[in-house]
């Protein structure tokens, strides 16, 4: 038998959702999301990109401490550079199934500007 996991970005893409002017989610927000998305028992929560800033960390960590019945996921490029990989682990360690999602950007310029200079 087949699996497929659903894997839900709410919490991190619906941050670059919101209207201009109108702020972020909070922390107490992601939870009630968080929460909701976990009883309808999606497979993968990604909770956010710790590295953004301290309130995203503080989320997702609190998000990786309190649901336990799914992967918890945490953005973050895939670079050393800048402890991003470091900071997406110590969020989401505490979650029963840790997940660090990685990305690369590669528009024109982050190839021009930015994989060269780290010699990817």
């Amino acid at each position: 038998m087949r699996r497929v996991d659903i894997f839900d970005t709410t919490l991190r893409d619906g941050e670059q959702a919101i209207a201009e002017g109108e702020g972020s989610l909070s922390k107490v927000d992601k939870f009630t999301i968080a929460s909701l998305l976990a009883d309808a028992r999606f497979d993968v929560i990604e909770a956010g990109f710790p590295k953004s800033s301290g309130g995203d960390f503080e989320a997702v960590k609190y998000i990786s401490q309190n649901i336990g019945t799914a992967e918890i996921a945490a953005l973050c490029r895939a670079t050393d550079k800048d402890d991003d990989i470091k900071r997406a682990y110590d969020a989401v360690k505490y979650s029963a199934n840790p997940r660090v999602h990685t990305f690369i950007a590669v528009s024109p310029i982050h190839m021009e500007r930015k994989l060269i200079q780290l010699k990817l």
